[in-house]
């Protein structure tokens, strides 16, 4: 009885100001149609997808007949580790340095903000024309997962630094003060106080990196290439998942397959999702 009434004063309140029960309706309005958004792709990738998902798509080998997805698979895992490897270290020590090191005010922080931001609004296609003329050309690795993970790197920088600035900033001062009081240096505060308190917000940002790595298609091919098997080394050239289902589609003979592996996609990220998640608690917990 008293959530009823709770409720009704609530209504009653929002009622007395017009502007504000507008701004509640388009509130409510824009959550329902995102959510709705949201369930109508899920079911419309399961619906068309899951009916094809057959034994054939899962042959280690990619032929005309099957189309399979497993080259792509392992392309996209060993593109996501690599991506990772070279980008994480970078964005983790460079947001510690602006974060603990750098003086506030400092001008040359504002600058690499402000580059940091540029580089985030950069479409994908001139990451891709750029790692193509550098990492391919210049540098001679030709299409590769090297070239490709270097390009991927440089794309998921700035969000690896800005989520990790954050959830540097978001750490009390009181938790430096404490381990500056018992004796510990900058040093150790940082990597024993400050950065474990800060985990849940350096995986968010890792998590929306992979979410990137794995869902791109233009930059990866100008520099990975669009060879359709597992390469012998990184050096060789291989697709992901995206550009595989880009390229089944884009073709128009293997739409079947296209949303098959869309539903493959889909699963891969929300599983990484969930195992980031599971690992992110077990560290805050820990």
């Amino acid at each position: 009885m008293s959530n009823k009434t709770t409720i009704g004063d609530k209504l009653r309140t929002y009622l007395k100001h017009p502007g504000s029960f507008i701004i509640m309706l388009l509130v409510m309005l824009a959550t329902i149609i995102t959510f709705a958004v949201l369930i109508f792709l899920i079911a419309y990738i399961l619906i068309n997808g899951v009916p094809h998902l057959k034994p054939s798509l899962f042959s280690l080998e990619y032929t005309s007949e099957n189309a399979s997805v497993v080259p792509a698979l392992v392309n996209t895992v060993i593109m996501t580790l690599l991506s990772l490897l070279i980008a994480v270290p970078f964005g983790i020590f460079s947001a510690i340095f602006l974060v603990e090191y750098a003086g506030r005010g400092n001008k040359f922080v504002e600058v690499i903000r402000l580059t940091t931001e540029t580089l985030s609004g950069i479409p994908s296609i001139v990451y891709g024309l750029f790692g193509m003329l550098f990492f391919v050309n210049t540098l001679g690795w030709g299409f590769s997962l090297l070239a490709g993970a270097f390009t991927m790197a440089i794309m998921i920088l700035p969000l690896i630094m800005r989520t990790t600035e954050e959830a540097l900033k978001s750490v009390p001062d009181s938790y430096r003060e404490g381990s500056f009081g018992l004796g510990a240096g900058k040093l150790r505060t940082v990597f024993r106080i400050v950065l474990p308190s800060a985990i849940p917000g350096v995986l968010a940002g890792v998590i929306l990196a992979i979410g990137r790595i794995v869902g791109e298609t233009a930059a990866l091919m100008y520099t990975s290439g669009t060879v359709a098997q597992i390469p012998d080394s990184i050096m060789g050239s291989g697709r992901t998942l995206a550009l595989h289902m880009y390229n089944l589609s884009s073709e128009g003979l293997y739409m079947d397959q296209a949303y098959a592996t869309a539903v493959i996609l889909l699963l891969l990220v929300v599983g990484i999702n969930t195992l980031s998640s599971v690992i992110a608690r077990k560290l805050t917990k820990a």
